[in-house]
């Protein structure tokens, strides 16, 4: 047992011991990829989206050096009828590569070489009469172990892209990189004889040259594309409604903070580093900014590429934006427009992808208070001080001042359209929804609420425990705030909260394009 070669299972019964969710049956997809035309899968997620926990999740499993048959016997995984057939029947290689930048930057030695010189190391000590003195080179040292005892190996590495995110200037440290994951990967005889599966895990896809992926024989699931695997990018909503039984969370609450990633096959996907957080501390905060810095995202959408901006305020306006991610290249340096930083985002966490519509949003209030701290500065001020009279619009909604509503709609519309830079339909919605941006502190606030007869432009439900009036606001534009009341009204949106809560506020709100200003009426029904 070792650092790199069969390093045991110790570090996943640490895991379990913890606030765990079964996500074993990820092993179960792997056991039908091994020895497979299909055996090289590399799997890439956010920071702290739980990808270290899976790649030690299965060298725990494959590791042939221990033992884990009671350490997985009452997981998922033991269900079913791949569990028994590789479990601890492989020598495992395991390589975390943020470990090998640290230990390199220290002793001030090349990376590429560290890497091959340790693991040739441990190999040397464990096949002393396969592995000769002057071996220097990993995939001919795994290929002669091999040969000589017709053994295979499995491969995880975690953090895959750590020197494409860490040294990304360093192109020739890069494609020294590159070539060993070629020399380790790239099909063929020597390939297959020698790997009898892969599993690499980290933040980005892997590197493009042009259009043509630098390791093509992988499979790759993404944050864009995590295909069947998307039940496994965080935690699903059974998943955390489990945890808030078990540890007395407010469901709603953890749905509004960490909610909001999405694919084709499986909705409603928790930022799983939060949800552990939350139940271990017992409280729903931002873990966001404790755990990953964002000055990397003010950097980014500061580089106003053609109407970055411009999305950014209307994603913090509530709303969805449409993106090309076909033209990313898969690292943090190459990007040349705004759909590839928004495609960057998205592989980072900061932002969600709707495969269907091809759209982007920012997922939950975390990371919309993430979005929050990185736009204070000279070019998002107009924003940020649309954000900070949100608070007196609130408190003028609840106690029915209209006549102060409406001239703190028209102040936050105009500091929004010149950022927005166009004045219509959009505009307003993404305006209303800044305008109210603190109410969140309060409020579970949806748009379009299937309600009555229609749908509800904005329903502001009060979060477990605030003492405020639950809202229907409805939106009008060019007409007047009589007809979005009276649409409330005749269209029975407001029937289920007024029936939950006993009160409720109808808030109708007009914009007149002409004179630029907003009327609004309020009434309690």
């Amino acid at each position: 047992m070792g650092l790199y070669l069969n390093p045991g299972n110790e570090a996943f019964r640490q895991i379990c011991k913890g606030v765990y969710v079964d996500k074993t049956d990820l092993i179960d997809y792997v056991n039908g990829t091994v020895e497979t035309p299909a055996k090289m899968t590399c799997f890439s997620r956010p920071r702290r989206f739980g990808k270290s926990f899976a790649a030690k999740m299965l060298c725990a499993y494959y590791d042939k050096s221990c033992d884990s048959k009671n350490l997985f016997k009452d997981l998922k995984i033991s269900k079913m009828d791949s569990f028994g057939e590789y479990l601890n029947k492989y020598d495992v290689i395991y390589l975390d590569i943020t470990r090998f930048i640290s230990r390199t930057k220290s002793l001030g030695t090349d990376v590429v070489a560290d890497i091959q010189s340790v693991v040739i190391e441990e190999l040397r000590k464990a096949f002393p009469e396969y592995v000769c003195e002057d071996e220097i080179y990993l995939p001919d040292a795994l290929y002669g172990i091999s040969q000589e005892t017709g053994n295979k190996f499995i491969v995880i590495i975690d953090e895959w892209d750590a020197l494409f995110r860490e040294e990304k200037e360093d192109d020739d440290l890069q494609n020294k990189y590159v070539q060993l994951l070629r020399g380790l990967f790239k099909g063929g005889t020597a390939t297959d004889q020698t790997i009898a599966a892969a599993y690499m895990t980290g933040i980005l896809p892997i590197k493009k040259y042009g259009t043509e992926s630098a390791l093509t024989d992988f499979q790759e699931f993404t944050m864009t594309s995590p295909a069947k695997l998307a039940q496994y990018v965080g935690f699903t909503e059974t998943e955390v409604k489990k945890l808030c039984m078990k540890y007395r969370m407010d469901f709603n609450s953890m749905q509004t903070w960490y909610d909001g990633y999405s694919f084709s096959r499986m909705q409603h996907l928790y930022n799983p580093n939060s949800v552990i957080n939350a139940m271990r501390n017992e409280e729903i905060q931002n873990y966001w900014t404790k755990t990953e810095s964002f000055e990397s995202l003010r950097n980014y959408i500061e580089e106003n590429f053609d109407g970055l901006r411009d999305a950014v305020v209307m994603m913090l306006g509530g709303q969805s934006v449409e993106i090309d991610i076909s033209t990313f290249q898969n690292d943090i340096i190459s990007y040349r427009s705004r759909d590839d930083v928004l495609t960057l985002l998205i592989h980072l966490g900061y932002l969600a992808y709707d495969q269907a519509l091809q759209t982007v949003y920012i997922p939950n209030r975390e990371v919309s208070e993430v979005f929050q701290s990185a736009t204070k500065g000279v070019i998002w001020e107009p924003v940020t001080r649309a954000i900070r009279q949100s608070e007196k619009l609130l408190a003028a909604t609840i106690s029915g001042d209209r006549d102060q509503v409406a001239d703190s709609l028209d102040l936050i519309h105009e500091e929004c359209t010149s950022v927005l830079q166009y004045n219509d339909e959009n505009s307003l919605a993404c305006a209303i929804y800044i305008a109210y941006y603190t109410a969140r502190n309060y409020y579970m606030i949806i748009r379009e609420l299937p309600a009555g007869k229609g749908f509800a432009d904005y329903a502001f439900i009060p979060q477990k425990g605030i003492d405020k009036p639950p809202m229907i606001v409805e939106l009008k534009y060019d007409k007047d705030a009589d007809s979005a009341i009276t649409q409330i009204r005749e269209r029975r949106y407001g029937g289920r909260l007024k029936e939950c809560f006993g009160s409720l506020m109808l808030v109708g709100i007009n914009y007149d394009k002409n004179t630029k200003k907003h009327s609004c009426l309020i009434e309690k029904a």
